[in-house]
């Protein structure tokens, strides 16, 4: 009995022992794969989700780069288009271009006295800063003082348009004396337009000259060109 209840207890101390060392290897394998493997597996996640981040992130940098560029882009073509809209535009600024007449307030004149043929005035005429235009072909309207003592023709044809911009000049040659007898009127400016429609004649100093049937060329380029005759008149 003793050694048969004995051998009872030893069989069940061994069957415990070995339930307990089953659990533990079963706990720890448990632990090692389930826990290890959730920990494994969150590790994994959170590298994924990193790696999703950050190729996010450079998509987002790489679309706004796009973004970005398409704005440049679009300002640029804003600018070009502002370019292209200011070429557009008259010459001059808005002013007259080629393809229109010049009017007095359009140009700045000069007159200075000449010795050739007897004595003249040079008249210069040239287009204003930003200002480019045409001077018809024909007579400068030229007249002395209130009365309006008015040039005629020096020339026998019209002469052609000229195109004036930049320092591009005019220039037309007033003799303010043709006749021979004593006499004649003292000014000391002329009265300069293009046209007798001109609305804005301009005033340009003369110095002291005097006045009796005066005659005016055509507009030229050249000053050689712009010398008038001394008159038809005893």
């Amino acid at each position: 009995m003793n050694r048969t209840y004995t051998a009872r207890i030893r069989r069940v101390a061994l069957t415990v022992a070995a339930g307990a060392v089953l659990a533990g290897t079963v706990t720890a394998c448990g632990s090692a794969d389930g826990s290890g493997s959730a920990a494994s597996g969150d590790s994994a996640a959170s590298a994924k989700a990193t790696a999703e981040a950050s190729s996010g992130a450079s998509q987002e940098g790489s679309d706004s780069g796009k973004a970005a560029g398409s704005s440049s882009g679009g300002g640029s073509a804003g600018k070009g288009g502002a370019s292209s809209s200011g070429g557009e535009s008259a010459p001059g600024g808005g002013k007259k271009g080629y393809g229109q007449t010049c009017g007095a307030d359009d140009l700045t004149f000069s007159a200075r006295s000449e010795t050739q043929a007897g004595g003249y005035l040079l008249l210069s005429a040239r287009a204003k800063p930003g200002v480019t235009c045409t001077l018809p072909g024909g007579l400068p309207s030229i007249s002395f003082g209130s009365k309006g003592i008015e040039a005629t023709s020096a020339e026998q044809s019209v002469g052609p348009a000229i195109k004036l911009s930049g320092a591009t000049t005019a220039y037309a040659g007033i003799n303010p004396k043709t006749t021979k007898a004593d006499g004649g009127i003292e000014f000391t400016f002329l009265i300069a337009a293009i046209g007798t429609s001109d609305p804005n004649p301009a005033s340009v100093s003369t110095g002291s000259v005097t006045v009796d049937k005066p005659i005016v060329t055509n507009w030229h380029t050249a000053p050689a060109d712009a010398v008038p005759g001394d008159g038809m008149d005893s």
